[in-house]
């Protein structure tokens, strides 16, 4: 293997509210005492003008706006856009960085063949897990689950709170998808997913590498450890992957969704039994069971046209499911 020299970096964090303004702070200041410490930091404002004046006057960082459409996806092809550094990394605006992070994640760019590193996302409870809330689930709240590869390997996809990117590949591939992906609270996902696929679709040979050594602790409030997020977030997640079906094919884009299926949550169902924890059984039950039916209504819904990402030609998404 080739080891090329350390790329430089640039890090984007994405916020669209004030009222996360703690969280903001402490994921700024956490990726200030990185060290090495990136070339640059961006904070991309998603269409909120009082944020943007106060993270300007207030932050240590390259406040500029969302250019694009309201949410996550727009704010993110923002800032890969305006960045400078060879690998552009992504941090969600309430989650931190642990010391070493952006180590981790350049230590898998001297690998020339490697066009993506992707790290642990650990859940921070502000007020504890749920005790019915399954372990294998934490996807629901945007963290690592039960099941994920838990040594450095190649995988299909990241977690969208701890990414990054060789820059000129992800803009070559087009950047994020608009029509997918968060807006404000809207709990839809799997823009870096898609995005992760069509750079691989492009690159034959290129890996995406994990990194568990990477790690950033993300927050989950009393608002997503309720039972009607559960359910809403398994749904919206399976509306999100019938949408990447359609765009990328129902191998690549459920691949992993298999393997999950097939080992992750059978062994899940048969510890809880073992241990008596029927309502963490049921939870897990209920949640495969929503995501399919949400994935099944997308399926079936009249097919959209979507827009093709920059630099690549207008399509229609075909109807019905992908041979595969």
């Amino acid at each position: 293997m080739t080891t090329a020299a350390t790329p430089t970096l640039s890090v984007v964090v994405c916020a669209y509210t004030q009222d996360r303004w703690d969280d903001l702070c402490a994921a700024v200041a956490s990726v200030r005492a990185q060290h090495p410490p990136p070339a640059e930091l961006l904070l991309v404002i998603d269409h909120c003008p009082a944020l943007e004046r106060r993270a300007a006057g207030g932050l240590p960082a390259t406040v500029i706006a969302n250019a694009g459409p309201k949410g996550l996806s727009g704010a993110r092809n923002t800032g890969m856009a305006a960045a400078a550094g060879e690998v552009v990394a992504f941090l969600d605006d309430d989650a931190v960085a642990a010391p070493g992070w952006t180590a981790r994640l350049l230590a898998g760019y001297r690998d020339p063949a490697v066009l993506g590193v992707g790290g642990l996302v650990e859940a921070w409870w502000e007020t504890g897990r749920p005790g019915w809330f399954p372990p294998e689930f934490d996807w629901v709240v945007g963290c690592s689950y039960r099941g994920l590869p838990e040594h450095g390997c190649e995988v299909r996809n990241f977690i969208g709170a701890n990414m990054s990117f060789r820059r000129a590949d992800a803009v070559a591939a087009g950047g994020f998808r608009t029509e997918l992906g968060r807006v404000g609270t809207k709990p839809l996902g799997c823009e870096e997913t898609e995005l992760c696929l069509r750079i691989a679709a492009r690159n034959p040979g290129a890996l995406l590498r994990h990194e568990p050594g990477a790690v950033v602790r993300h927050h989950v409030p009393r608002a997503r450890t309720s039972w009607a997020y559960f359910r809403a977030r398994c749904y919206a997640e399976g509306r999100s992957k019938a949408q990447v079906a359609r765009l990328a094919g129902a191998r690549p884009a459920l691949s992993s969704e298999r393997r999950y299926l097939l080992h992750t949550l059978p062994a899940a169902v048969a510890r809880g039994l073992g241990r008596g924890e029927l309502r963490t059984v049921a939870a897990s039950l209920a949640g495969v069971g929503t995501t399919a039916f949400g994935y099944a209504l997308g399926r079936l819904a009249r097919p959209a046209r979507v827009p093709a990402p920059a630099g690549e030609p207008a399509r229609v998404a075909a109807a019905g499911p992908r041979s595969e």
